[in-house]
């Protein structure tokens, strides 16, 4: 089975409160976009979760970069240029 069927065969309901003007923002971008108010939630955790898994090993990596004296974004650019 390919990736995209097995995720939708093993699909998990979370139930999440959102006050009111919350709500209302999400369905606004909802019917303009065209999307449903889950598929926005769903890729807006996505977004949350890569970028908590990115945080995460930037700092296990982060004392490995400055022994090598990659202490600014400039530095790794001037390394991997």
């Amino acid at each position: 089975m390919s990736g995209d069927v097995l995720r939708r065969l093993t699909v998990t309901r979370l139930t999440i409160r959102l006050d009111a003007e919350l709500d209302k923002a999400l369905e606004r971008i909802a019917k303009r976009t065209g999307r449903t108010k889950s598929e926005i939630a769903r890729d807006a955790l996505r977004r949350q979760v890569a970028v908590a898994r990115f945080r995460e090993l930037r700092s296990k990596v982060l004392p490995f970069a400055e022994a090598q004296g990659l202490l600014t974004d400039e530095d790794v650019f001037r390394a991997v240029s």
